[in-house]
């Protein structure tokens, strides 16, 4: 344990390190950038300056992009050159409407990161050097999406997720700003398939996100072109979801997709979520030399391939390589079937000359261009400041002790659900809070608890996903990235469809990087109803025997972990969750549960009190002592009784410990503890797991240990959760016999 320790403290250190080295890792950043700016609620078109502007700066951008590649090429390193160049464009327009409150963007096809930060950098919010030599070599500008100075909070990770994320952003800010609040998501084409995505249009539709989503359908995949990897129109199946299709003909035109972003504003405003999308054109390829004045490159391409000039092809409206000629045009002659195609998703510079590249006709800027952008680098700048996101544990939602006393809550001598506990606090909070709280619900509302709750918020700020969880969790995520100052943003569902079915939005968590470095949850409570083995008669259909593991896997995320064991203790839990900003998991037992006293009879929790880790509920002066994680605790506390109280119980109210707790305690109980959850522990073939490989992981060989929890889950009655909890184990005998073991 001493060596885990160090390991531990050694990694702290190099954290620190590392985020002390970088450049943009801060909390709060001032940025002075080209004051390119479009407001696009009044601006009907580009006026010509703009325009030279958002050519000027496409062109900077894709320099930047190929001096960046070429030098991860010395390195022997390649990148996705391709889709990158292919975002520039309009993601500019993106960058020029966005004002970092009301109107914001982000990047589904998130791998396609080095136009993105190239964009930045020719923006002036990150330097040109640290694109170039710093690209996919240091914590600031990793090889995805990341959250810098002037971009997307939403780092990007696996295709199809930021499509509902962004619409719970779109839907937060349309809450929280009012008119004219906008979110543009560009998009792939290929992650659009993915169920995460289908169900995101769904839910824009559903509930009037004000967003447009822009597909950069420059039909190649990973591994060859759309024809051979997904021969699917998007269009006809987006559109079923509720989409608007707004068909333009290409994505490097800014006339024309500003003329598309306007009109999907607009539809935005009426509560129509739309999808931008390039036809592309039917042409020729001398047609095609022509339009970008590339005619030697074509000639040459085609020649080789022995290909004429008069070809029939399709070019797409979205260029995989964009101004880098001849990986473009071996995408075109690839997605026309031709000879000589070749893919570029995995783009690169290796064993290519920067300069040549930079020299040629389509990255060279006009004396036009060049004016713009002096004009613009001689103007007076803007002022962009980008703070990060509060601390984990910061002042959230806080409810004022004379509020908390006046609400009824089961008393000593009954039995009820924990639930009881959790609808009483939520309901006084939405109440208390109304234009701070949002709920995202899937048909379970009378179950969770969460019904009363949403009877006091607005329509804007409750909705329904009908059976789709996992898209319900990561637009939960994206509200809590809306830019709001303080909210609740609550997702409920059981606990077993959590485990099954809703890990993305958890798992989204591992990769969204905080302004200071950090990957941290977001400001979601994530509530698993009906945990455990303790579900009613539905035998398999309803439990969750893994939840402990679960909510443990994402601890290094989470402000807290709650495992109520009472009605009050769920009250007392749901109450500090909306107190604290951060990441939470609750799990909430569906059955009935004593509410737990203490020796002399009176409860054991009041309303005001405060939550905390463990709770002594028989301190006998033992040198043993039970820990009871959540449901169980009213076991330990009839074990203990029958022990003739020569043992100590203590309640798990949840994770993590205090610093220090969990050794002191190991140190007073030296005779042995033993634990008691209502979950998988594992057994001899897969060793320990849940709360008893926690404890037995610090405890090492200091002290003797026992652990009563879910062996093998393969076979059970389906009955009541005594005879479930009987057939596992859990029972007071169980526990007896394990503290005269130790």
């Amino acid at each position: 344990m001493s060596h885990l320790k160090h390991n531990i403290r050694s990694q702290q250190e190099r954290n620190i390190n590392l985020v002390g080295q970088s450049n943009y890792m801060r909390e709060r950043i001032e940025s002075s950038v080209l004051p390119l700016t479009i407001d696009i609620a009044e601006d009907r078109e580009l006026s010509n300056d703009t325009l030279l502007g958002l050519q000027a700066l496409d062109k900077e951008a894709a320099r930047i992009s190929i001096s960046s590649l070429a030098s991860l090429a010395k390195i022997g390193e390649l990148d996705h050159l391709g889709g990158g160049l292919d975002l520039i464009p309009a993601l500019n327009i993106s960058l020029a409407i966005s004002n970092y409150h009301g109107i914001e963007y982000t990047i589904e096809n998130a791998h396609c990161s080095i136009g993105y930060f190239s964009l930045l950098a020719a923006y002036g919010f990150i330097q040109n050097d640290d694109v170039i030599e710093k690209f996919r070599r240091g914590l600031d500008i990793p090889g995805h999406v990341s959250w810098l100075p002037g971009g997307t909070q939403l780092n990007g990770g696996r295709l199809g997720v930021m499509i509902p994320v962004a619409v719970g952003q779109a839907l937060g800010k349309k809450a929280f700003f009012g008119d004219n609040s906008f979110v543009v998501c560009h998009t792939g084409d290929a992650g659009w398939i993915s169920g995460q995505a289908l169900n995101g249009f769904n839910a824009a539709d559903l509930h009037n996100a004000p967003i447009t989503f822009v597909m950069h359908r420059n039909g190649i995949q990973l591994s060859g072109s759309n024809k051979a990897v997904m021969d699917k129109d998007p269009r006809p199946i987006i559109a079923a979801m509720g989409i608007e299709i707004l068909e333009i003909k290409s994505l490097y035109d800014h006339r024309e997709t500003y003329a598309a972003y306007r009109k999907a504003f607009e539809l935005s405003q009426n509560g129509r979520p739309s999808l931008i999308y390039p036809m592309g054109e039917e042409t020729t390829l001398q047609d095609l030399a022509d339009k970008f004045n590339i005619a030697s490159y074509v000639n040459e391409i085609a020649e080789s391939n022995s290909v004429a000039m008069d070809q029939k092809i399709w070019l797409p409206g979205a260029l995989m390589g964009y101004r880098d000629i001849v990986p473009m045009l071996e995408c075109i002659f690839l997605v026309n079937e031709l000879p000589g195609g070749e893919g570029h998703h995995d783009g690169h510079m290796k064993g290519r000359d920067e300069d040549d590249v930079h020299s040629n006709p389509m990255m060279s800027f006009t004396d036009e261009e060049q004016s713009a952008l002096k004009a613009l680098r001689s103007a007076s700048p803007r002022k962009v400041v980008t703070e990060a996101r509060p601390a984990p544990g910061s002042d959230n939602l806080i409810l004022e002790d004379n509020a908390v006393a006046e609400i009824e809550l089961p008393e000593a001598g009954t039995s009820t659900s924990a639930r009881a506990g959790v609808q009483k606090a939520y309901e006084l909070i939405a109440k208390t809070y109304p234009n701070n709280v949002y709920i995202l619900s899937c048909d379970l509302d009378p179950s969770t608890k969460l019904d009363k709750a949403k009877s006091h918020l607005a329509d804007d700020h409750k909705f329904e996903l009908s059976i789709e969880e996992q898209v319900a969790t990561m637009m939960a995520n994206g509200l809590a990235m809306s830019g709001q100052p303080r909210t609740l943003n609550i997702f409920s569902t059981f606990a077993a469809f959590f485990e099954g079915i809703a890990r993305e939005g958890f798992e989204m968590w591992r990769y969204q990087r905080n302004l200071n470095g950090v990957n941290e949850g977001l400001n979601v409570v994530m509530h698993m109803s009906h945990v455990g083995a303790c579900t009613g008669r539905d035998h398999f259909a309803g439990w969750s025997l893994d939840w402990i593991n679960l909510a443990i896997g994402y601890l290094p995320f989470l402000h807290r972990f709650y495992a109520p064991s009472d009605a009050r203790s769920a009250f007392i839990a749901v109450r500090d969750q909306a107190a604290h900003y951060g990441a939470h998991i609750i799990g909430i037992p569906r059955d009935n549960l004593p509410i737990l006293q203490k020796e002399d009879g009176s409860v054991l929790w009041k309303n005001t009190d405060a939550w905390e880790p463990v709770t002594v509920i028989r301190n006998n002066g033992s040198k043993k002592a039970i820990l009871a994680f959540g449901a169980p605790a009213f076991l330990a506390i009839e074990a203990a009784e029958e022990l003739e109280n020569n043992v100590d119980v203590l309640i798990v109210n949840g994770l993590p410990f205090n610093e220090g707790q969990l050794d002191s305690l190991l140190d007073e109980y030296s005779d042995g503890i033993v634990t008691i959850e209502d979950g998988l522990i594992g057994d001899c073939m897969s060793g320990l797991r849940g709360f008893a490989a926690l404890v037995a992981t610090n405890a090492t060989n200091r002290i003797s240990l026992a652990h009563v929890g879910i062996n093998d889950p393969r076979i059970a009655p389906a009955e009541g959760h005594d005879e479930v909890w009987e057939h596992f184990g859990l029972t007071k005998e169980n526990l007896v016999s394990a503290v005269k073991s130790i």
